[in-house]
């Protein structure tokens, strides 16, 4: 057998047994879904190159791209509960624009209904402890969209200059994040708290500290403080230049990077 695939089935079962140790039941999608599915989401999806055929009923149908979004639409919202569930699934879709198609493997889990402060502290720890299956070198880098957000909505900037300064947070770009406020009459004290937030970067105890300091009494800030607080020392870094999508996600958000890989290969948020 190939020493790759070997080593990747064998990678699949330890975080399998890893997510099933916290109640975290198995979840199996059809190979493929209604394709009005990917079209409502397709913001969400990584890419939006996706495989199409017709069904012999007449429906569009296509090859899943991804697995997250079967999951939300076949689980019910029952108020109250949660449901705990992850997967291992051949996804469908191009590794990059112009590339061809190819089936990847994806596992991972979800946590959907009332979740908690607890809720999202086990899926942090989770992510953490998956990062150290792939490898012995991983950092967990972890975002808050609702502190992004707040400050970015505070400036009062145009709709376009919003998606300009997203795109210098994401690439820290400093110098171009003020000739756009400047452009926008973005005061001089709120561009401040915007470059401080650009720069606020490293681990919990080196980055809370400024961020209460400049953001007093924030509810996101706190919350985020909590949760960190209950993981291992040195399990994660703060990176504010973390957004990952923000038409779908709206709270924490992470990815994870192991040496070697230019990329993520982990990535997540509520």
């Amino acid at each position: 057998m190939d020493e790759t695939l070997l080593s990747e089935e064998k990678t699949i079962l330890k975080l399998r047994a890893l997510y099933r140790k916290y109640g975290y039941q198995p979840y199996k999608m059809n190979r493929f879904e209604e394709y009005d599915l990917y079209v409502r989401n397709k913001d969400f999806l990584v890419s939006d190159n996706i495989i199409t055929f017709t069904d012999t009923d007449g429906k569009l149908m296509a090859l899943k791209p991804d697995v997250t979004l079967s999951i939300v639409k076949n689980s019910k919202d029952v108020k109250g509960t949660v449901q705990k569930l992850c997967y291992n699934e051949y996804v469908c879709r191009t590794s990059a624009p112009g590339k061809p198609f190819r089936e990847i493997m994806q596992a991972g889990l979800e946590c959907i209904g009332d979740i908690d402060d607890y809720c999202r502290y086990e899926v942090l720890l989770l992510a953490s402890e998956s990062l150290k299956q792939i490898a012995d070198t991983a950092v967990l880098a972890v975002s808050h969209l609702g502190i992004i957000t707040g400050v970015l909505d505070s400036l009062h900037v145009s709709s376009a200059a919003y998606g300009r300064l997203i795109q210098c947070i994401r690439a820290k770009n400093l110098h171009e994040a003020a000739s756009v406020c400047k452009e926008e009459g973005v005061s001089d004290e709120n561009f401040a708290l915007l470059s401080s937030l650009m720069s606020a970067s490293g681990t919990p105890g080196e980055v809370i500290p400024v961020l209460k300091t400049l953001f007093p009494k924030n509810s996101d800030i706190e919350a985020l403080e909590r949760i960190i607080s209950l993981l291992p020392e040195g399990a994660v870094k703060i990176d504010f230049s973390l957004l990952n999508d923000m038409h779908y996600y709206n709270g924490i958000v992470f990815q994870g990077f192991v040496s070697g890989v230019p990329d993520a290969v982990l990535s997540g948020g509520e």
